[in-house]
């Protein structure tokens, strides 16, 4: 099955999910819903389990989040955590159809999951949250870093669609391939605000732009 394919899961799907894993599970779920493109599943996935490996406890808070589906497998793979909160300009409109499918299945995320349709930058944080971003085009994940550095909180980001016109390449560029650049300098300026960065990636046969950038205060 082609886990990049951006068409959306549905029932037909749910042949293709008859396992026991928690991943059958959760995409069963998203099945049934109808609302996410496979790819993001697989992306959703692979990134919080990632993140859920380096980081647990406090709040997640997923910026820039769409449907919120990593947010709310942050919290089915961590009982620790104290809640979740997806933000987004818009939240899509079929989003809460997503979370009352998951929540059939976990019914303890219904009192652990919220939506909130807010400006990023007006988003409140402080130090106990950790921040999860997954595709957030272009300068929003410098945004997301940004608002992560000013709460001095963890912070994974899955950049996408880097605008080479207006990014920091950290001049670079003649050694990397632009986007890498980008990417390159955002982990430097982070650990140049006092953090530890942990630089990873996901299968590249679900999207090729795969890296994950994590990041832990120091102090």
């Amino acid at each position: 099955m082609d886990r990049s394919s951006k068409n959306r899961l549905n029932h037909r799907m749910l042949q293709h999910f008859a396992g026991d894993t928690l991943f059958d599970r959760i995409a069963r779920a998203v099945c049934r819903a109808g609302s996410l493109p496979r790819k993001e599943l697989y992306e959703a996935w692979e990134v919080a389990r990632r993140v859920h490996r380096r980081f647990q406890g406090g709040r997640v808070v997923d910026l820039a989040s769409g449907h919120g589906l990593l947010a709310q497998i942050m919290l089915i793979l961590d009982g620790t955590l104290a809640g979740a909160l997806a933000v987004d300009l818009r939240i899509p409109e079929n989003a809460p159809r997503l979370a009352e499918e998951l929540a059939v299945d976990w019914p303890a995320l219904s009192a652990r999951f919220s939506f909130l349709e807010s400006d990023l930058a007006k988003v409140a944080l402080c130090s106990e949250d950790l921040i999860v971003s997954a595709h957030a085009c272009g300068g929003l994940t410098d945004l997301v870093l940004e608002r992560a550095v000013q709460a001095r909180c963890r912070v994974a980001v899955l950049p996408c669609c880097h605008d080479l016109r207006s990014a920091d390449q950290g001049g670079v560029q003649g050694w990397l391939d632009g986007p890498l650049a980008v990417d390159v300098t955002r982990a430097a300026w982070l650990r140049s605000q006092g953090y530890q960065v942990y630089t990873q990636t996901i299968p590249g046969d679900i999207t090729p732009k795969n890296r994950l950038l994590i990041g832990e205060p120091l102090t």
